[in-house]
């Protein structure tokens, strides 16, 4: 190993992002679009081995088929780990193709859930998710005390950037056909409004609604934003990837919480989401999960969705957005504080996500 170096490759360095992205399409992979490091080994003057970070996730490894039996992804990965844990993150996560999980394992990741044709999770504790299943039990005896189990259980996962009148009848509809709902809410920091902010806004919200329980997802359940695509071969299979990821992933939520349905709202204009929804329908008919799709929700003819709100603050259009979100979420965008986030929305060029 005398020979090797690990380097930082910044994103400046256009020879070298052009050499990790040339020993990356060696491997039938790309350079994944969520990336805030990116390391390379040498040999000389050469990139022989890769490998990224995002957050708190691993990405986007490579070693060149000449190279590989000499422990590169090994002293790869070690390098990575130190600088996660230089930035205070510890407990770690890995999105890879399956015939790779087995390397990983090797050294010291745990299997969370795998599709073999798709997609492998790990992380890097051996009982961190069973921990996040113990949390999860615990923050809902706390809210509505120990018998729920026994009750009628909906859940529904939520990102609401922002919170609308159409999330809040979504949520209505399933508390009116269930003794508790479980909000789980998007905890990744990828949407216009963080996630600080929706949350509270989700819990302002329906503070009258006695009946829900409030949840993070954690790093288990991320956005489609910041979900991996550098393994996959398509659009479509990413979307696959990331349904059947976040699917198996909340059946296991579900069994250990005695969730027996989930709600959806329609979404009629989206291929994208019509197809995640699809594959959420096949995968929750093999738990024996009910899959409730909600209809649209609309106010005077307009269909309510947080993108006709961002398009309606973008444009100034305030009249439009106290028609289309509760009085919470109306009231915060009239604060000080909601500023910097209407800036935000005011230069983004598209805030209308399919």
């Amino acid at each position: 190993m005398n020979n090797f170096t690990v380097s930082q490759i910044y994103p400046s360095d256009t020879k070298g992002i052009e050499a990790v992205k040339a020993l990356l399409a060696k491997e039938d992979l790309t350079l994944d679009k969520n990336l805030d490091y990116i390391a390379a080994i040498y040999d000389q003057n050469n990139i022989v081995a890769t490998g990224s970070l995002f957050k708190k996730s691993l990405r986007c490894f490579a070693v060149d088929s000449d190279y590989q039996g000499q422990s590169l992804l090994n002293t790869l990965l070690s390098h990575l780990v130190e600088v996660q844990y230089n930035r205070g993150n510890t407990h770690l996560f890995i999105y890879t193709k399956p015939k790779s999980a087995k390397y990983f394992k090797d050294l010291g990741f745990y299997e969370i859930y795998q599709d073999a044709n798709l997609v492998s999770f790990l992380e890097n504790q051996p009982f961190g998710f069973k921990e996040y299943l113990e949390l999860l039990n615990t923050e809902s005896i706390e809210q509505v005390g120990p018998n729920f189990e026994n009750k009628k259980q909906a859940a529904i996962v939520l990102n609401a950037n922002p919170f609308t009148l159409g999330h809040l009848h979504l949520i209505k509809t399933a508390c009116e056909s269930n003794d508790y709902v479980h909000l789980f809410i998007v905890s990744d920091d990828s949407s216009l409004f963080p996630y600080t902010v929706r949350k509270q806004l989700i819990m302002d919200g329906t503070k009258d609604l006695k009946n829900v329980i409030y949840h993070d997802c954690g790093s288990y359940m991320i956005s489609s934003a910041t979900f991996p695509a550098y393994f996959q071969k398509d659009n479509e299979a990413v979307i696959l990837s990331q349904a059947i990821l976040d699917v198996n992933i909340f059946v296991k939520i579900a069994k250990y919480l005695n969730i027996t349905s989930r709600y959806v709202g329609e979404e009629p204009f989206s291929q994208v989401t019509k197809l995640y929804n699809e594959t959420m329908a096949q995968e929750l008919k093999k738990a024996y999960i009910e899959h409730h799709i909600v209809s649209r929700f609309t106010k005077d003819n307009i269909i309510v969705s947080a993108s006709h709100v961002r398009e309606a603050i973008r444009q100034d259009n305030w009249e439009l957005v106290k028609n289309l979100t509760p009085v919470s979420t109306f009231s915060f965008l009239q604060r000080k504080e909601a500023q910097p986030i209407i800036q935000k929305i005011k230069e983004s060029q598209n805030v209308i996500h399919y």
